[in-house]
């Protein structure tokens, strides 16, 4: 089955942060706020769209404590192939601003810096951009930081960047049971693109898991 993905996602950093988050096992709207630094009613909406899109799904599982049911998202394989995707090409992009940056070339610095600008958040959520080396050419361009941008230097998204992750790109996952498994990109073996996009919402929206 193929997927049309909107143009404007692939345009749009919010999207690729909050699906970055949820590939780390990151999907309580409160805990995707807080690492992205994005206001809750975005996220939501942007985590409807990418549930539409079937980059990511919902699931009901069974909780460890009186059996309670509780809903979780996780990343589809079409999700990983978009972000890995991304990734690389923003991958590209700084290596590009390291060697002109290394080489004091301010000028080619500056033009990579105004072409990538919008995807610096991601960068540095991603952990792709290193947060000193994102300041060190911020102070040798003398430019200011935006809003966003000194949001997440100085907040904990380092701590989301490394939160259960493994150097095979595997997470650790708890579940309640004492016990812990690694997956990569699925929660407790589900294999999120044959699971049914009917019946994943239960009317809750994003904030009822």
């Amino acid at each position: 089955m193929s997927i049309h993905i909107d143009v404007k996602f692939n345009e749009s950093p919010n999207y690729f942060m909050i699906l970055d988050a949820v590939s780390r096992g990151i999907n309580n709207l409160d805990k995707i706020s807080k690492a992205t630094k994005l206001q809750k009613d975005e996220v939501e909406l942007v985590i409807n769209d990418l549930l539409m899109q079937r980059l990511i799904v919902k699931i009901e599982k069974k909780g460890f404590i009186f059996g309670k049911k509780k809903m979780e998202t996780g990343i589809t394989q079409t999700g990983i192939n978009l972000l890995n995707a991304k990734k690389q090409e923003l991958e590209q992009q700084n290596q590009q601003m390291q060697r002109s940056y290394n080489n004091g070339d301010a000028t080619r610095l500056k033009s990579y810096m105004e072409s990538n600008r919008i995807w610096v958040p991601m960068m540095l959520f991603s952990g792709i951009m290193d947060m000193m080396f994102f300041t060190s050419v911020m102070s040798f361009m003398g430019i200011s930081m935006n809003p966003m941008e000194s949001a997440l230097i100085g907040g904990d998204a380092s701590y989301y960047q490394d939160i259960g992750t493994n150097a095979d790109g595997t997470y650790a996952v708890d579940d309640q049971s004492g016990a812990s498994g690694e997956r990569d990109g699925n929660i407790s073996g589900y294999d999120y693109d044959n699971v049914g996009y009917d019946g994943l919402d239960d009317g809750g929206g994003f904030d009822s898991f």
